[in-house]
């Protein structure tokens, strides 16, 4: 859950589950910069160096940063064993890589200079909610007070991408256009086969843990945005919330920065990986904002529909037999074969932003298999559950050379 807060930058003071008060959704900054920029947040494990259990060193790693120059980006979560990193505003997806390996690189080094490791997973295989202590923030002791045991179990960690986009009329409607991709977006990124030491035969358990918060899921279909902001405002007139940033939809609007936020990813192991999706993101973004300034139709299905995919994404990732709700067929497809049509679609967008190399990543996702494939595939060969967290750990590290 993330609520980074300004339209240039992710800045250090308005972050994570600790931000403040970030105003009226009428305060918009929809237009204020450049389209299609990007803003990437990912959510890191802090690992023990030899048992590969999670570690409650938050503050130590905080210590450790200050006063380098990429403090503003590193930041604390709701559990002590969470470290959160945010990209400055990015042009395209390779700006996204080389921003991203410079801090997986840094908060990599730093902690295992203090005999920890780093891994980027949408939950750690074997480690128990109990077991995390709160971090010592007003926000998250209020979070707690008020959802008690679904905010204490909610030990899972996800990827966000930010989307600029320079209309909030033009937003709503890319919202609506994105639903129908929630499905394959969680099956690229899925990375969360375990939980609690066991397999939950899920490719993504990190959306059945998520969905017990209020005000999580596939987001209500608005008209136009005067609809989004009355309700919005009713929620925070009558303190059910105190702002929007409560809203944690699988897609939102975040006013403030100006941006689509597409919060339905798992944390995603591979960096290129994280990289590709980013890419994926933003071309969608641009291909829906295009049809909407052209009046074309932007395609609305039943939530039940589109609700029904994304649950099949996260029961079988890659391999989900999902429903082909463009073509209206009566059988059931592959989300690979939906997938791939979607890259033909948007690959020229992506080419005219510059991020046509990354998106090719999405193929090579295809082709391997998600990081959720993977943990299960070493933890067969053995039933060694802590060395599929070694496996994350090496995985997250692994950096390219040279971007």
């Amino acid at each position: 859950m993330k609520t980074n807060e300004q339209p240039q930058a992710f800045p250090p003071s308005i972050t994570g589950k600790g931000a403040e008060s970030t105003g009226s959704v009428y305060d918009h900054k929809f237009g204020a910069g450049d389209p299609y920029t990007l803003g990437v947040e990912e959510e890191y494990q802090l690992l023990d160096g030899e048992s590969f259990d999670l570690v409650q060193h938050i503050e130590t790693m905080l210590a450790a940063i200050s006063g380098h120059e990429l403090e503003p980006r590193i930041n604390p979560e709701l559990m002590q064993s969470v470290i959160e990193i945010t990209t400055p505003v990015c042009r395209n997806a390779g700006d996204v890589q080389r921003e991203l390996v410079k801090l997986r690189g840094y908060v990599t080094e730093v902690a295992r200079e203090r005999g920890m490791r780093v891994g980027s997973a949408g939950t750690h295989p074997f480690s128990l909610f109990e077991r995390q202590r709160i971090t010592a923030k007003d926000r998250y002791r209020a979070l707690i007070d008020q959802m008690q045991y679904v905010a204490r179990r909610e030990l899972i960690f996800g990827m966000h991408v930010h989307v600029a986009v320079d209309d909030p009329e033009k937003a709503i409607q890319v919202v609506n256009g994105l639903l129908p991709q929630l499905a394959p977006l969680l099956a690229l990124s899925a990375s969360s086969p375990f939980w609690r030491g066991e397999p939950t035969g899920l490719a993504s358990s990190r959306q059945m843990v998520f969905s017990a918060f209020p005000r999580s899921g596939p987001p209500p279909r608005f008209r136009d945005y005067t609809d989004y902001a009355e309700v919005v405002g009713q929620l925070e007139r009558s303190g059910c919330i105190a702002d929007y940033t409560y809203i944690w939809w699988d897609i939102r609007l975040h006013p403030r920065l100006g941006t689509v936020e597409i919060r339905i990813c798992d944390a995603v192991t591979r960096v290129e990986d994280a990289v590709a999706i980013a890419a994926f993101c933003q071309a969608l973004v641009k291909q829906l904002s295009e049809r909407y300034h052209e009046r074309e139709e932007i395609p609305s299905y039943h939530r039940i529909l589109t609700t029904e995919n994304k649950w099949l994404a996260a029961r079988y990732g890659l391999a989900a037999p999902v429903m082909d709700l463009a073509s209206g067929r009566r059988n059931r497809v592959p989300i690979a074969r939906l997938v791939r049509r979607t890259l033909a679609e948007i690959e020229p967008h992506a080419r005219e932003l510059g991020s046509e190399r990354e998106l090719e990543g999405i193929a090579a996702i295809l082709g391997r298999g998600s990081s959720s494939d993977r943990q299960l595939r070493i933890y067969d060969t053995n039933r060694d559950i802590v060395e599929v967290a070694r496996e994350i750990a090496e995985a997250t590290e692994l950096l390219p050379v040279s971007v």
